[in-house]
């Protein structure tokens, strides 16, 4: 009884076969010889040992049922069990020490054993020690008379409190129970009338609980162990249906349908390995089993243990040779097909045939299979043969012409396959569209265009969702040179994309695919189609960045919350529930073990942080008041984008580019920088120089054309960043610069890095005078650009800038040498004139210097000198990121300045009285 009262204990279910086949055998070796005993004999009337361990064990807790109905006693009668055993020999060991008359007896017993031997016997002790066996005979199994005798009182109770139960008194039954109980604990009997008690009254958390106890006090009892695997089947807890299962099974060793129960627990929860073992342990005990041995290869199988499941089964046909099951052959064979070793299969297959009587038919699975195996190593001629049978008797193996289609098209033959997947043609439900979608893309690989388009179109008739179908269909139609119908089935149909509401949650259209536009937008691009290649691609392109954007400000390390945590470290075992029964946990795959062990060490985490918290609002003596309501804000799921390959795919970023690149040409400059300036910062770690250097050059080209620089700034500081000595890239930049109407921060900063940077490039400084030159600081603006001279006194633009800033500033009221300033600034403009080599330009610009300081005479003479000679027109000079094709609307004569040269000089004449001259002047060059 000691032994049985051990397995109270919670056991792991994976049991070996050594141990529970030891434990059968000591169980029917015991009831072979209880058989042999019976009752009575010279032990009857002794008191058995175990019955004192209960009485022991049970003295101390008379009110074990109150225990058990409050839900609060189960792990104390648990390591009540697990100790008694070494409390009651520890006591036997106490009485046989303290008791002298067993000693002399035991000593007694001993010298007149010696007394009593021969000489030759103390030889043979001499030699090999004391070996003294009993001459009587061991009697093996149970004493006599040592079984439980209950008292008549007992007897009497449990009779009575069964009438109760039987009559369906049942509050007199649970009265009685309870005194029996308090009279015999070790009793199993009341535990169980207990149990069908409070089934009978609905109560079946402590029905399930009081058949637990008596399951435990009588734990060999299968029938017992059986109702609470069902109970526990009810209850859902994996656990224990496990921990019921193992002690049934200990309990009824031989029942093969308790093991087989356990082995499709594992099954069902994904423990494939623990599966294969327990199907292995079947097999064990029934080598012969021959649905224990498929169970396990297929789970060997999965568990990726191939060379195992493959000697599972190989071993059943070495020890069956003459009696070989096809099913056996069968799985086998296809495990040999699946990882290609269709020579094996085929060697396996053609054995059975071999062993098989002939005057059965072979059954027709493997006879496929052979061909198939043919096929592979290619016999078609063997395969055709072998597949007749098949062709005869199609009607009822869909499955097997399925497998035989999809192996020919596996193989590349592909009229072959289409022979086999028309075969099953014509049947009903949803399978007939797979099949169609087979039979085009065997005729897409025969280079048959119009059959496939036929069968596409048969599809999209059944499943117009079907998205791939959709897009094959468009490019077998683009192959064709069908264009507009390709727009047609990609196209969303009439009055129905206005009526869907994008932002829903539910499964949004196939029109609204990103596939499907990506499409559909190359489509319109080809033919030249702008704004139709705008409107089908810029939403999608646009809200995959801005998914992509939240997406990365989404924390990687999701902050779940304590309801989730407390939910995923149940699996583990370390919660609390209402049964006294507990240690049971739910038994969980191994990605779930992880997240408990994950969630345990979080809300050990969780619980420190608050109890650092408490201490220290109560060190400062504020109220303590816990504040869970961060705790449980859901976490934030990341989003799906449309067209999740667009920026890493070589193919969407060329359509990203033609998108800004059509979005410029339609004057929409904003959008435009807007998706440049998103895929930059997205994707400036996968983008290739050259690629990431086009984006900014297209950039700065929109930037220079549209009326808001804000957003395409970054892109011409980034081109003069790379390019200081661009003059073309300081002209884009100034371009834009030019354009704030206030200050810019940024152009702030980064004009004196660039100058710090570059002493030696002039174009920084030059920009930096004219903004002091438009501010009215002409001080500020001589000293520029007499730094610039210093660096390249040969620029022509330099002496001009210079020249001009040294007269503005003469003309002012804080200079003292006024006319030494005004003598240095004509000669830069002197300088100037000479680099230009006397240019008309040069003559104007020298000409209005003098006319601005009051210097009329000379001014005259210059403006003369331009009115006599005669400019060719050139063409103005653009930006290289600027459009070239654009058509220039200049009038002819666009570089001549006689009109500004004669409008200048009639000011001069009539302001000295001339009014005759400044006539003739205007009449000879300003008349249109």
């Amino acid at each position: 009884m000691a032994e049985e009262m051990k397995t109270t204990d919670f056991e792991d279910p994976s049991d070996s076969v050594e141990r529970e086949a030891e434990m059968a055998e000591d169980a029917e070796e015991g009831g072979e010889e209880g058989e042999e005993e019976g009752d009575g004999g010279e032990h009857e009337g002794e008191e058995d040992p175990e019955d004192e361990e209960y009485t022991a064990l049970f003295e101390g807790n008379k009110d074990l049922l109150d225990y058990a109905e409050d839900d609060t006693f189960g792990l104390k009668l648990y390591q009540q069990f697990e100790r008694r055993d070494y409390e009651a020999l520890a006591e036997r060991k106490r009485k046989a020490l303290s008791d002298p008359c067993c000693n002399d007896s035991a000593k007694k017993l001993k010298q007149d054993d010696f007394c009593g031997t021969s000489i030759d016997e103390i030889r043979e002790m001499m030699d090999f020690g004391w070996r003294r066996k009993s001459r009587k005979t061991k009697k093996r199994g149970r004493r006599k008379g040592s079984k439980n005798k209950l008292s008549p009182e007992v007897t009497r109770k449990l009779g009575d409190a069964t009438l109760h139960y039987a009559s369906g008194r049942y509050d007199e039954a649970v009265c009685v129970l309870k005194e029996v109980v308090k009279l015999a604990p070790t009793l199993a009997d009341p535990y169980y009338t207990l149990g069908l008690v409070h089934n009978a009254n609905g109560d079946r958390k402590r029905a399930f609980n009081f058949y637990m106890i008596a399951a435990h006090v009588m734990p060999k009892d299968p029938s017992l162990w059986k109702l609470l695997v069902t109970w526990s089947i009810d209850i859902g807890n994996s656990g224990l249906v496990m921990y019921c299962l193992s002690k049934a099974i200990t309990a009824d060793p031989k029942d093969m349908g308790l093991r087989f129960d356990r082995a499709s627990l594992f099954v069902e929860l994904g423990h494939y390995q623990k599966a294969a073992e327990s199907y292995d342990q079947i097999l064990g005990l029934c080598p012969a089993n021959v649905e224990a041995r498929m169970m396990a290869a297929k789970m060997y199988q999965k568990c990726g243990q191939v060379e195992r499941a493959i000697n599972t089964l190989e071993d059943y046909i070495k020890y069956h040779p003459t009696e070989i099951d096809l099913s056996i052959v069968n799985l086998l064979a296809s495990i040999y097909m699946e990882n290609k070793q269709h020579v094996k299969a085929l060697l396996q297959i053609e054995n059975a045939r071999s062993v098989y009587c002939s005057s059965n038919k072979f059954p027709l699975c493997l006879t496929v299979k052979e061909g198939i195996c043919q096929a592979y190593l290619g016999n078609m001629e063997k395969a055709e043969i072998l597949l007749v049978d098949l062709q005869m008797e199609k009607a009822d193996h869909g499955e097997l012409i399925t497998e035989v289609a999809d192996s020919f098209m596996n193989l590349g033959q592909y009229e072959s396959a289409l022979k086999y997947y028309f075969m099953l043609d014509g049947t009903n439900g949803h399978e007939n569209v797979y099949l169609d979608k087979k039979i085009a893309q065997c005729y897409i690989s025969l280079k048959e265009r119009a059959k496939a388009i036929a069968a596409l179109y048969k599809v999209l008739l059944a499943m117009e969702d079907d998205i791939d179908s959709r897009l094959t269909l468009a490019s077998l139609l683009l192959d064709e040179e069908k264009k507009d119908e390709a727009i047609t089935v990609l196209s969303p149909p009439k009055n129905q994309e206005s009526t869907i509401d994008t932002n829903s949650v539910g499964p949004k259209p196939w029109w609204l695919s990103g596939k499907v536009r990506f499409q559909l937008a190359k489509i319109y691009h080809a033919k030249g189609m702008l704004e139709d290649f705008v409107d089908a691609i810029f939403s999608s392109i646009r809200e995959t960045l801005f998914i992509e954007t939240m997406n990365q400000k989404v924390r990687v390390k999701k902050k779940l919350t304590k309801s989730v945590l407390n939910e995923r470290i149940k699996v583990a075992g370390d919660y609390e529930d209402d049964s006294i029964f507990r240690g049971f946990r739910p038994i969980g795959t191994i990605p779930e073990m992880a997240k408990a062990s994950r969630a345990k060490k979080s809300l050990q985490k969780l619980e420190a942080v608050k109890e650092e918290k408490k201490a220290a609002a109560l060190a400062a003596g504020l109220d303590w008041q816990s504040d869970e309501s961060d705790d449980e804000s859901p976490p934030k799921a990341l989003r799906e984008p449309p067209l999740p390959k667009l920026l890493k795919d070589e193919e969407h970023y060329q359509l990203t580019l033609d998108l800004c690149k059509a979005l410029a040409s339609l004057q929409r400059s904003r959008e435009a920088l807007e998706i440049i300036n998103h895929t930059l910062r997205l994707a400036h770690k996968t983008l290739s120089v050259e690629e990431e250097e086009e984006l900014r050059s297209l950039g700065a080209q929109i930037a220079c054309n549209t009326t808001d620089p804000m957003h395409g700034y970054d892109h011409v500081r980034h081109r003069v960043r790379h390019h200081p000595y661009s003059s073309a890239a300081w002209n884009g930049y100034y371009k834009v610069v030019s354009r704030f109407g206030s200050r810019l921060p940024k152009h702030d900063k980064f004009l004196p890095g660039m100058r710090d940077a570059h002493p030696d490039c002039v174009h920084p400084v030059i920009i930096r005078g004219h903004q002091s030159t438009m501010k009215c600081k002409h001080q500020d603006a001589a000293r520029e650009y007499l730094q610039a001279y210093k660096v390249q006194p040969d620029n022509p633009l330099v002496n001009l800038c210079a020249g001009t800033a040294l007269i503005n500033l003469a003309l002012g009221l804080r200079v003292r040498n006024r006319h030494q300033c005004i003598a240095q600034g004509f000669a830069f403009l002197y300088n100037y004139m000479r680099l230009c080599k006397s240019s008309q330009e040069a003559f104007y610009n020298i000409a209005r210097a003098y006319q601005h300081v009051g210097l009329v005479t000379l001014a005259t003479i210059y403006y003369e000198k331009v009115l006599a000679i005669r400019e060719k027109d050139y063409p103005i000079p653009r930006l290289p990121n600027e459009n070239l094709s654009l058509p220039e609307n200049q009038n002819p004569g666009y570089c001549n300045l006689h009109r500004e040269a004669a409008y200048n000089l009639h000011l001069i004449y009539r302001n000295s009285g001339a009014l005759d001259l400044a006539r003739q002047v205007l009449k000879d060059y300003c008349n249109p």
